[in-house]
């Protein structure tokens, strides 16, 4: 009920203002976050302080290998595209998209923490030793619409005005060969909706992930690393061809099949992983392993942002261990999942997985 009178009073707002005045929203590629508390909220896995402590940003041929792919003085590949401003470069293969940057993750993740603090998030997760970052589900204001009203309460009433949407932010750094480090972010969005047709209780549901907002962050992020606001757009330019993939069977088991070599094939599966809120545990590049856990969907209904801000949860399966296994054959690669012990998997569970993966390689 509380839910449904602070939904209620945020469209009443909202339908007050548009009522009074013509407003409209910000330019869509226009953000502005506000932290959604002042402590990790709304969706915290369980299982993410339990991640390895094990080899920091390890180097290909580790237990936690980085990706291994070409360095700033590599041939560029016809089907990536590649621009470069002093020691950063973007990389860019469809609508994924990921930095390398001339420096080691140890002077880079400094500058990335004050980034996302400085960009209104709080992070949940901070942990250099497996270079990953995650911020907490934060408001983008910019969508709340600017009229005359607003501006006249200005910050006074600023907690009256809200959205129904929030979002988060997963950063990996993996060091390449040559001592480059590959900045990956990845966004995980949540909207809130009423339940049912009576409008009583209102819930948080997962909304599509938004490539585009990475790509705003990973230009925000280009310019605190020193570039120009202009040379960080002109490198966002460009698009790439982007390998097809599908959700096949092989053998009886189940297979995601990508036109692509293994080197990116391995790339746009991590990013995947990140993108759709997998624990990645470990990853051992020369074995083509991501280690992760999965946790198997409730059935039950999602409490609301004010129940997980509090703790409530729904109950959840015991998360379990898998092996997602990327393996290249020239030019196509194969994306599989095996058990903890690293035996074939043909359960639901793994066409779930694989499943998951195949629609954000779309």
């Amino acid at each position: 009920m509380k839910q449904s009178a602070r939904l209620g009073r945020r469209l009443g707002w909202i339908g007050v203002m548009a009522a009074l005045s013509a407003c409209s929203m910000l330019e869509p590629d226009k953000v502005d976050y506000k932290s959604a508390g002042s402590a990790p909220s709304l969706e915290i896995p369980p299982d993410l302080t339990k991640l390895s402590t094990e080899s920091r940003y390890n180097v290909p041929g580790g237990a936690v290998s980085a990706s291994g792919y070409r360095g700033a003085q590599s041939a560029p590949n016809t089907s990536v595209a590649l621009a470069a401003v002093g020691d950063v470069r973007i990389e860019r293969l469809g609508n994924q998209r990921w930095l390398v940057v001339n420096r080691t993750p140890d002077q880079l993740w400094g500058p990335v923490r004050d980034f996302w603090q400085e960009s209104g998030f709080l992070l949940t997760l901070d942990q250099p030793n497996i270079g990953i970052m995650e911020t907490d589900w934060a408001e983008n204001r910019a969508k709340i619409p600017q009229d005359i009203i607003r501006s006249t309460l200005g910050k006074v009433m600023d907690g009256a005005f809200s959205t129904a949407e929030r979002d988060k932010f997963r950063t990996r750094m993996e060091r390449q060969p040559a001592g480059a480090t590959e900045i990956f972010i990845s966004h995980r969005g949540m909207i809130e909706v009423y339940d049912s047709a009576t409008q009583e209780r209102t819930v948080w549901q997962p909304r599509p992930v938004d490539p585009e907002l990475e790509a705003e962050f990973l230009r925000r992020l280009m310019i605190k690393l020193g570039v120009s606001p202009e040379q960080s757009k002109a490198l966002l330019a460009g698009a790439a061809p982007k390998p097809t993939s599908t959700l096949a069977t092989v053998n009886n088991l189940p297979v995601v099949q990508i036109d692509d070599n293994f080197d990116r094939a391995w790339r746009r599966v991590g990013l995947a992983l990140d993108r759709t809120g997998f624990t990645v545990e470990d990853r051992d590049r020369a074995q083509g392993i991501y280690f992760v856990r999965y946790v198997e969907p409730s059935t039950e209904k999602e409490p609301g942002f004010i129940g997980k801000l509090f703790g409530a949860k729904p109950k959840e399966s015991p998360p379990v261990k898998y092996r997602i296994a990327v393996r290249g054959a020239g030019d196509t690669t194969s994306v599989s999942v095996l058990s903890a012990t690293g035996t074939p998997e043909g359960s639901n569970t793994a066409r779930r997985i694989l499943q998951v993966i195949a629609d954000d390689l779309k």
